[in-house]
């Protein structure tokens, strides 16, 4: 056997070519926040932020009896929500964490398959938003589809702990520090945290991933005779 990249059967090896998407999508948010930044700052357009978010940030109540802004507002917002970000540190520490999950999702998916789990745990989270949610607030930011790619990965070691018949301890001690991490920041931010798209994006992302590549990891070997 030698060497491959294709991890559409499960073996091992990623496709780094595929580092393209998350590459844009940061690029994206990026440069979606310096724009918000700049005019902000430059005194250009100081509303700029406020009447982005009208537009592009989730608003549950568009749901149920709110009148949107355009037409496609509710059912846009599933995915524009997802490219804004409350300011500078909260997009800081989602791109890292993007950046930083990325490698592991494209270990095991190519950029389609990627694509459809950060996107699906995206809308996911949104999903989860609107129907738990108690507060009329926006809701912004990627960690949805964050939580969704943390799900994915967690959902293929789980296969690929059963397979080897390995314990499925440290797949359950990872799912605990991910609810204990909401649970500290639900508190340090004053309950200003959108647990509930966290939650839905997990899911979404750990149900995605089984569908997208449900295959346990086998390890790539080269044949050197």
């Amino acid at each position: 056997m030698t060497g491959t990249n294709d991890t559409s059967d499960g073996r091992a090896g990623a496709d780094r070519s595929g580092l393209w998407l998350p590459i844009l999508i940061i690029v994206l948010c990026c440069g979606v926040e310096i724009c918000l930044q700049v005019a902000a700052r430059a005194d250009l357009a100081p509303r700029l932020r406020a009447t982005t978010f009208e537009n592009g940030a989730f608003w549950a109540g568009l749901l149920w009896r709110w009148q949107p802004n355009y037409e496609l507002q509710p059912y846009t917002m599933f995915l524009s929500y997802g490219f804004l970000h409350g300011g500078i540190m909260h997009l800081a520490v989602n791109m890292i964490t993007l950046w930083s999950l990325s490698l592991g999702v494209l270990d095991r998916v190519r950029p389609s398959g990627f694509a459809v789990l950060y996107f699906g745990a995206m809308i996911g989270g949104g999903a989860a938003y609107a129907v738990l949610t108690t507060t009329p607030a926006p809701m912004v930011g990627a960690s949805g589809a964050l939580f969704g790619l943390a799900g994915g990965l967690l959902a293929w070691d789980y296969v690929d702990r059963s397979t080897r018949k390995d314990a499925l301890r440290p797949v359950a001690r990872t799912v605990g520090i991910l609810i204990l991490l909401n649970v500290v920041m639900w508190w340090a931010l004053d309950g200003h945290l959108a647990w509930q798209a966290h939650l839905g994006g997990f899911v979404a992302g750990w149900i995605l991933a089984l569908l997208i590549n449900p295959h346990p990891l086998v390890p790539d070997l080269d044949d050197n005779g």
